[in-house]
């Protein structure tokens, strides 16, 4: 038999598997509507410039990626949990359809892995975010979720552990990082699970978000539905280029091929960061240290403005900021990464804080820059990173081109100003972080603190702090109210400025 008779037979085997697989899809697709389990799919309209279909590469990618095992890590000696993320998925659906009546109408990827999958090209990320989309109407809806998710966790508990002395309460202290519940205007609800500093999960369950995304490079969103039931059809088969689901992407810059071409040239670009909680700002200084530049040039200063604006309008108070601060170096910069990148962003940071700050009094503006400017002292001091007089410690095209030590006036360690009397002094070190539940209300929140109902907001930096009376007033005239609930009891404070 020649070796072209060989070619030809694969071919023919190839195509014969095929055929069958097709066959059988068919028929798994022809049950699930005759048994009324078939979910209801829709394909967004192609000439919707917020869509596109995925390719065959992109979805190979994404198929790797939901096969792909992940850890969950539990806290103590609770043991790892190891399982594929399409598993894990599948799961807590089936949870929240079929024990708590909760339907689901859509699953997403998006965040940096779904970035990942879109591009041919190493991006980084520190965790998995998934979006249900589901009707949460009550408070006990929000109850449900958690519990869903709790019940899941329990069920991926490696053989050999014993379930029955697991209860809820042990599972979330073990193995959930962080709680939000927003249920003002916004209605949604995020779970991260794992309590390693590398790689988490986030399971966010959303009702309404006006907001969804922060810049056009994290605007995607990937339908998972499609693949899903492609997984459901045909579970044992690999997909290849002549059969694969159809996939369809959405941006919520509402410009898909804009958002992709920002995302391949690492280009910065945003719609009113004014709506932004914090208004994007740790975020476009993040996309900075990385070599990220602005789309429009002639924008930046006026962009840079409306950021700080918002960013200082949501934590008024220093304590805010510093919590604020340190929760994000800790989350978005791992802890094997060169430390260089984490002084960097802080010098960026300074930079646009300093110079691009309109809404602050001047001695505002100095207890923020000095807190920016311990922090970076501090890393620098741990890291013992070397720097020369000669070279920049970023390259960023903000509202000053350059920035290094001298323009930015931050001195070589040791400091040569002292701190200020009322300034915190930052906790950099690598004491293990605490975990943060929280009630977040509205655009602009109201935090409550509790320790009975399962939701609270806890700095990971230091225990909140009581306001001790009003704080300085400054020019953005927004104010908030600020209610402390300790055991069972609510405790009004002094306005905050807002």
């Amino acid at each position: 038999m020649t070796q072209e008779n060989i070619h030809l037979e694969e071919e023919s085997d190839s195509s014969s598997s095929e055929t069958t697989m097709r066959t059988s899809l068919t028929n798994c697709t022809s049950h699930l509507i005759q048994d009324g389990d078939l979910p209801q799919i829709e394909i967004p309209n192609e000439s919707d410039q917020r869509f596109s279909v995925l390719s065959f590469e992109q979805v190979k990618r994404l198929s790797d990626l939901m096969r792909s095992v992940i850890p969950i890590h539990g806290r103590g000696n609770f043991p790892t949990i190891d399982v594929k993320l399409c598993d894990l998925v599948t799961k807590v659906r089936w949870k929240l359809e079929t024990d708590y009546n909760i339907h689901v109408k859509d699953i997403r990827l998006n965040g940096s892995r779904a970035s990942s999958v879109l591009v041919d090209e190493l991006i980084s990320y520190n965790d998995l975010d998934l979006i249900f989309s589901v009707d949460l109407p009550n408070n006990k809806a929000y109850d449900r979720v958690k519990m869903a998710v709790l019940d899941t966790l329990i069920e991926l508990l490696p053989e050999g552990v014993s379930r029955k002395r697991m209860s809820s309460c042990s599972m979330k202290e073990a193995y959930v990082s962080k709680m939000v519940k927003v249920n003002d205007s916004d209605r949604w609800s995020l779970i991260t699970l794992g309590n390693s500093r590398s790689k988490t999960v986030e399971l966010k369950f959303v009702d309404s978000m006006k907001r969804q995304y922060e810049f056009s490079v994290d605007s995607f969103h990937i339908l998972l539905d499609t693949l899903f039931l492609f997984y459901q059809c045909a579970p044992s088969m690999e997909i290849s280029e002549n059969f694969y689901p159809t996939v369809v992407g959405e941006s919520k810059y509402n410009d898909f091929s804009d958002a992709l071409t920002h995302l391949c040239k690492k280009l910065i670009a945003t719609r009113n960061p004014e709506e932004i909680r914090g208004g994007g700002l740790l975020k476009y200084c993040s996309l900075l240290v990385r070599n990220y530049k602005p789309v429009r040039a002639d924008e930046v200063k006026s962009m840079e403005r409306y950021m700080c604006s918002r960013f200082f309008i949501d934590f008024p108070d220093i304590s805010q900021q510093q919590a604020k601060l340190e929760n994000y170096l800790w989350n978005h910069f791992a802890s094997t990464e060169d430390p260089q990148i984490k002084y960097d962003y802080l010098i960026i940071l300074y930079q646009v804080v300093n110079e691009s700050t309109v809404c602050l009094m001047n001695h505002e503006r100095r207890l923020t820059l000095s807190l920016i400017e311990d922090l970076a002292m501090s890393i620098y001091n741990n890291s013992q990173i070397d720097y020369s007089d000669n070279s920049d410690t970023c390259s960023t095209t903000s509202s000053s081109s350059n920035c290094s030590l001298k323009q930015l006036s931050i001195p070589h360690p040791p400091p040569t100003s002292s701190p200020s009397p009322t300034q915190l002094q930052p906790s950099t070190n690598g004491t293990t972080m605490i975990p943060t539940y929280e009630i977040v209300t509205s655009v602009q929140p109201t935090v409550y603190y509790s320790s009975n109902n399962g939701y609270y907001f806890v700095s990971s930096a230091s225990p909140p702090l009581q306001s001790t009376g009003p704080c300085m007033t400054c020019s953005c005239n927004q104010w908030a109210n600020t209610i402390t609930v300790t055991n069972g009891q609510q405790q009004s404070s002094n306005p905050v400025c807002s």
